[in-house]
């Protein structure tokens, strides 16, 4: 049997709502299934408003731009974490200064942030890297001091808790993600979530091409077409109606994990005091590169996929013009791997999968 690395559950009402839209003709952006996933994520993360759109990197661009950001605007941002939470900024003109995370957590970490304020910096945007949330009540103040936005990038942290609260309803703005390997999933779709009426109703102007409501045909901004079709939000709907089913099951899957690799030379991406970690994907920590490359090979020519943490992006070469280094990051990026962690799995499968792990370690 081969173990992939994730894969979505479809066991819900998915093909019954697609099959609406199907007979309905309502395929595109327009159609019942938007509008009621919108208001019950909102809900679901205790938010005013949600707007659904395309993917979940379309979403921090629109993000960005409803927030004013551009040329000359300074946005921290950690290194260690998937390049599309940089890349949109970069887009929109913005100077990315990237800070180091945390031993513990793995997120980034609030002195760096602190040191790398200067007077042109507009926002942090905060990465609940893994489903782990970051430390909000530091970063919170931060941004209160300093008088700039907080952007939650929630792609990974679908259910994901700060002290009781979602992961999403802290920043002045958040987006999520519903790719095929998200904890919830409309196959390619995202989400951008405030509580303020005014920014929310810049983010729908300009998700939607900057047309008017006045007039048909008539826009008076250049904007966006990143909208959401009716069959993913479809999907997305039917998916959130199992999503207190799919975080239990990976809870479970990740207390099986740190039971079962107790005893082997590897360190589990755990939950830290006052959050509940959502457990995206269930990440380890090798000794060192070379050993996390090599348990890699071994597992993949026994039918187990595995992927190796995220690259740092400040190494990566559109932003690595001048040397920087951030050795925390830098670290757990080089050592780390997820293991297999979606809802279905059972526990004698991890039995299988750490029993390969064993046997690595054990030649």
């Amino acid at each position: 049997m081969k173990y992939n690395v994730y894969q979505p559950s479809l066991t819900g009402n998915e093909k019954k709502y697609v099959n609406e839209c199907l007979e309905s003709t309502w395929i595109s952006s327009k159609g019942r299934f938007i509008k009621e996933f919108e208001k019950k994520f909102a809900n679901y993360i205790g938010v005013k408003h949600g707007t659904a759109v395309c993917n979940g990197t379309v979403a921090l661009h629109l993000a960005g731009a409803a927030l004013g950001l551009g040329n000359g605007d300074e946005i921290i941002v950690p290194s260690f974490t998937y390049i599309a939470s940089a890349n949109p900024f970069l887009q929109l003109g913005c100077k990315i200064v990237f800070c180091d995370s945390l031993k513990d957590t793995w997120q980034m970490d609030p002195k760096d942030i602190k040191a790398k304020i200067t007077s042109a910096t507009r926002a942090i945007v905060v990465v609940h890297l893994y489903g782990h949330p970051c430390d909000m009540d530091k970063i919170l103040k931060i941004a209160r001091d300093n008088n700039i936005f907080v952007i939650e990038d929630c792609a990974e942290a679908i259910g994901s808790e700060y002290k009781g609260k979602k992961a999403g309803s802290f920043g002045d703005i958040s987006c999520f993600s519903f790719f095929g390997n998200k904890t919830i999933t409309c196959g390619e779709g995202g989400m951008v979530m405030c509580n303020n009426d005014d920014l929310h109703e810049r983010v729908e102007h300009m998700k939607g091409q900057g047309v008017v409501n006045w007039k048909e045909y008539w826009h008076d901004i250049a904007a966006f077409n990143y909208r959401m079709t009716n069959i993913q939000a479809a999907i997305g709907l039917a998916q959130l109606e199992q999503i207190d089913k799919f975080l239990k099951q990976k809870h479970q899957i990740a207390q099986w994990y740190q039971e079962k690799i107790s005893t082997l030379p590897l360190e589990i991406h755990k939950e830290s005091s006052d959050v509940y970690h959502s457990y995206w994907m269930i990440s380890v920590l090798t000794q060192d590169n070379q050993t996390r490359n090599a348990l890699r090979e071994y597992l993949k020519n026994n039918g187990i996929e595995t992927r190796p943490l995220f690259p740092c992006i400040h190494q990566m070469p559109i932003y690595n013009r001048r040397f920087l280094s951030l050795s925390v990051a830098e670290n757990i990026s080089a050592r780390g791997l997820n293991l297999p962690s979606y809802p279905g799995l059972e526990e004698q499968d991890i039995d299988h999968i750490c029993s390969q792990i064993a046997r690595f370690y054990a030649k």
